[in-house]
């Protein structure tokens, strides 16, 4: 785990305001490029591996990103994908042209990789592009695309055992809303489906403890203190979608007077860089959100040299990382 000074050297800024744009300080007046510098290192510097380039490829990879540099900056998961992809780009001495699905140049490209969620129409429009086509974190193989995705069954399932284990029965979630960019089309968050059909199982489903916000901290804040307003049984463990938002979480819960995980245990999803440096260090779902990158950059690769008979999903798995948010049994 890179430190608090290493982050700061990289970023050429001061360990405190690394410390307080890590830890969200609403009080902290940085500008967006700092924040973003500040990210990208902690990100870079969490990486697990470093590879030397090799030989230079003569293919241009065309990088259509969902998320615009503000909402990268509010919740890290696709920042951290982003980077993923950059990186292997890089090692591979491959060109990575990075547009948005409504600034779409006629550049000739060898494939795109499609990062986010998009609606028929947008998928429509990349399909003619008349190139190989990955999507990485949406399911399109329904509609005749390979894609990249991760088990969210998986993910939940590590999620609920582990406050199942701790003795846990009033157990909330807090669920992220998002909508496509041309129609506004709601998406529905496949983790609280999940969710509530294994807690229907167990017994254990409660309607008053779904929580619903924007994918942001400040989304999670509000809406999680809202909760904790109007609820009169609280409940002991909550999940957040989102790292995020769990964020945001921890934080309504310490300035309602309650303590973390004393009162409420709290586990996050993706296990962006912030995660480890909050306070409590967040418990979450590690997605391999570095190798997600890495290994969208090579199966696009793949696409442009073999034509695959038939569309595939790619899942990956997940891990549970257990930090001071949540009780660990001894």
């Amino acid at each position: 785990m890179a430190t608090i000074k290493d982050i700061a050297k990289k970023a050429n800024v001061s360990t405190a305001t690394v410390s307080r744009v890590l830890n969200y300080d609403t009080g902290l007046a940085v500008g967006q490029e700092t924040k973003r510098k500040i990210f990208e290192a902690a990100e870079a510097l969490n990486y697990t591996k470093y590879k030397n380039k090799q030989k230079k490829a003569e293919q241009v990879i065309r990088l259509v990103q969902w998320y615009n540099a503000e909402e990268e900056l509010a919740d890290l998961y696709y920042l951290a994908i982003r980077l993923g992809i950059e990186r292997k780009a890089e090692e591979l001495n491959i060109q990575l042209v990075k547009e948005s699905l409504f600034e779409l140049s006629q550049m000739k490209t060898d494939g795109t990789i499609a990062l986010g969620k998009f609606d028929a129409k947008q998928i429509k429009r990349l399909k003619e592009m008349g190139q190989p086509l990955l999507f990485v974190d949406y399911d399109t193989m329904s509609a005749g695309f390979d894609s990249l995705v991760v088990d969210f069954h998986q993910a939940v399932d590590l999620v609920i055992d582990h406050f199942i284990k701790e003795g846990h029965e009033r157990i909330a979630i807090l669920t992220g809303i998002e909508y496509t960019k041309d129609f506004h089309n709601e998406i529905i968050d496949p983790r609280l489906t999940i969710f509530n059909e294994r807690l229907q199982q167990l017994r254990l489903l409660n309607s008053e403890y779904e929580i619903t916000a924007d994918f942001t901290v400040e989304g999670g804040y509000q809406a999680v203190h809202k909760f904790l307003q109007v609820t009169k049984k609280l409940p002991t463990a909550l999940f957040a979608t989102s790292d995020a938002m769990a964020v945001g979480a921890l934080k309504a819960i310490q300035a309602f007077g309650l303590k973390v995980p004393e009162d409420i245990s709290v586990i996050g999803f993706n296990d962006v860089s912030v995660a480890k440096y909050v306070t409590p260090a967040l418990s979450t779902v590690q997605v391999p959100t570095e190798w997600m990158g890495e290994l969208a950059l090579e199966t696009i690769l793949q696409l442009t040299k073999d034509e695959a008979p038939v569309p595939r999903k790619i899942t990956l798995g997940t891990k549970l990382m257990l930090r001071d948010s949540t009780l660990i049994s001894q």
